[in-house]
């Protein structure tokens, strides 16, 4: 035991008066009296007020005695040391991911709500010497509080931690964690989670880590896919793949398509535990819809997040494509494909963003896929210059869906991309690109994929090359026309998972209005190119935008194996093969005794008030 306030030891000095009170003079009230039995009192004050005397016992003396001793102890703040390791300052990042809103049973307690318990008893015993940072993690971190002390900021923060329905990421909580320790140094961190976190990370630790492990949840079951794929005949064949823990909730479940708020058809699945059922349905196709897929468990089900997933079927229509009239070889190839509508077009105007855009120009108007020619993109200018000599392909990845049944073999290039000095594929890839062909100095094709889609570059001009006059040139135009209408969702479509939103796009500058579950609402504005993009979607749900009279609502699903299996792991594996183990048991806080002392003294005041009542009373 220590005491973290020492300076108010001077309290005990209080002793003295109190003794000295007990031996001033008192002055009487005068009474008349009808024995002189009494005046053996007289003598006994007599006594009391002689300067010089054996102490006489007096319990109320003794009983404020003890009362001031036990307040001067508490003023003084005693600590019981519990923990040898405990630091002055301690970073604890805490788990918000969506297993974390699984229940122990029902009507029970979230794995979140056992985390805030466990850091309400920390904040009430921390000791003044003691300064504690919170984190909260999902898919992403985000700092609660500085250092601090403050029992109330760091109860408001606790009361503020709520569930994101995202996949958890430890490394993300850890780097921000690593980043806080250069300006405040400290050397343990303490992790409040579930324990379904990766078995490995490449993390590697600069501090000691202490992984508290909460209690496991129910049992659970939830969708882990929903995506669909155009059949032939245009209608939809969709998919959905399902996630059941061991021990299953139920023997068996109900999963609903709904549809506009009607329920369009259903199927019973049998749950058998640890497995992991696929179920296929057939909606039309000429119209589109937002299907809203639906488990419902007939039985306890810990996890109420992955019960629902949303999927936009667009409704059959061309694909539009942009090229300019420069680009004479890809517009003669595109033509030959059928379900496209070319722009610039005299007899349609142009829509405000694109599926498609070729262009040989910086400036092309928005779309899903962009693929450029004949130039540099800006970000890539320091790392690759353009020769005017000729070149062949070296290299090219033939497993890209943008190259499938492409060959390079004998085409001639009229210009060569060279590599700045010292740089290589490493410093392509550190800028999110992909090199798709190699030439004998550097890449000729890189492809990036991004919030906003994907984005195709051509470092050489087509129709400065023998490309044009091969079969892999109207081949690789339909590779690129089969992956916008991918990317579009008119071949396949994919639910969307939580975490960010895919951009949006509207009229260039519009205020843009977003609204979504738990009162989920932001306003934001169009950039120049009529693009919102970047929205984050924290929870599952349907997510709507804005703007005018124009009105459109996105589903985000969680669709997280991880996630929805609750796996716990024992251990975690760091970047420098150091294991550290999850603990079941929360470690022994420090205790601080000064709240028992303070009741102590309570009691006694207590005792001395019924002490000296009851000798009135006599």
């Amino acid at each position: 035991m220590t005491f973290t306030a020492l300076s108010s030891a001077w309290l005990f000095a209080l002793l003295i008066p109190l003794v000295v009170f007990y031996f001033l003079k008192l002055k009487r009230p005068r009474q008349i009296i009808p024995s002189l039995v009494l005046w053996r009192q007289v003598l006994s004050d007599q006594r009391v007020n002689s300067p010089f005397q054996k102490f006489k016992r007096n319990l109320l003396l003794l009983l404020q005695i003890l009362l001031l001793t036990l307040l001067a102890l508490a003023a003084m703040q005693p600590l019981l040391r519990r923990n040898a390791q405990r630091s002055a300052r301690m970073p604890i990042l805490v788990d918000v991911s969506a297993s974390m809103g699984a229940l122990d049973k029902a009507g029970g307690r979230s794995r979140l709500d056992e985390a805030k318990q466990r850091l309400h008893d920390r904040i009430e015993s921390l000791p003044p010497d003691q300064d504690l940072c919170l984190v909260a993690f999902g898919k992403s971190a985000r700092k609660l509080t500085g250092f601090t002390n403050n029992k109330s900021e760091l109860r408001a923060a606790v009361r503020a931690l709520e569930i994101e329905d995202v996949p958890g990421d430890l490394e993300e909580a850890l780097r921000l964690a690593q980043a806080l320790a250069r300006t405040s140094p400290f050397d343990r961190v303490l992790v409040l989670t579930d324990g379904n976190l990766p078995a490995k990370t490449n993390f590697e630790l600069p501090f000691q880590i202490e992984l508290q492990k909460l209690p496991p949840a129910g049992p659970n079951a939830g969708i882990t896919a929903f995506n669909a794929r155009r059949a032939a005949s245009g209608d939809w064949e969709l998919f959905i793949q399902l996630g059941v823990t061991d021990p299953a909730p139920a023997a068996t479940a109900t999963v609903e398509l709904r549809s506009g708020g009607q329920v369009i058809t259903q199927e019973q699945v049998a749950l058998t535990p640890g497995s992991a059922p696929r179920l296929a349905f057939r909606v039309s196709g000429a119209r589109g819809e937002r299907i809203h897929a639906v488990l419902r468990p007939n039985g306890f089900d810990s996890l109420a997040s992955d019960n629902d997933a949303w999927l936009t079927l667009p409704a059959v229509r061309p694909l539009d494509v942009f090229v300019p009239e420069s680009l004479a070889a890809f517009r003669h190839a595109l033509a030959a494909l059928d379900g496209l509508r070319i722009f610039p077009s005299k007899d349609t105007p142009s829509p405000s963003a694109f599926d498609l855009a070729i262009s040989d120009k910086t400036g092309a108007p928005p779309a899903l896929l962009l693929c450029t020619t004949g130039f540099v993109p800006e970000d890539v200018a320091p790392l690759v210059s353009i020769a005017k000599k000729s070149a062949a392909a070296i290299d090219w990845r033939r497993e890209s869906p943008l190259l499938q049944h492409v060959s390079l073999d004998e085409v001639i290039f009229m210009e060569d991309p060279v590599t700045a000095a010292g740089k290589d594929d490493t410093a392509f890839a550190n800028l999110g690109y992909e090199v798709l062909a190699h030439g004998p100095h550097g890449p000729l094709a890189l492809v990036r994929g991004d919030d906003a889609g994907m984005r195709v570059h051509l470092l050489f001009h087509p129709e400065q090359s023998t490309l044009p006059f091969r079969v892999a040139f109207p081949i690789f135009t339909a590779n690129l026309v089969e992956r916008a209408r991918a990317l579009a969702g008119l071949s396949e479509a994919t639910a969307l998972a939580t975490g960010v939103l895919p951009p949006q796009y509207f009229t260039a500058g519009a205020s843009v209005s977003v609204s979504g579950p738990s009162h989920y609402a932001r306003t934001e504005r169009a950039d120049e190119r009529g693009t919102v993009g970047g929205i984050p979607a924290p929870h599952v749900g349907e997510y709507t935008f804005t703007s005018g009279s124009a009105t459109r609502a996105i589903g985000a699903s969680l669709l997280s194996t991880g996630e929805t299996s609750l796996a716990a792991v024992s251990e975690v594996e760091f970047g420098d093969r150091i294991s550290v183990a999850t603990a079941n048991t929360a470690a022994k806080a420090d205790r601080s005794l000064w709240w028992p002392l303070a009741l102590a003294g309570f009691a006694v005041l207590l005792v001395e008030w019924w002490w000296f009542q009851r000798r009135a009373v006599a």
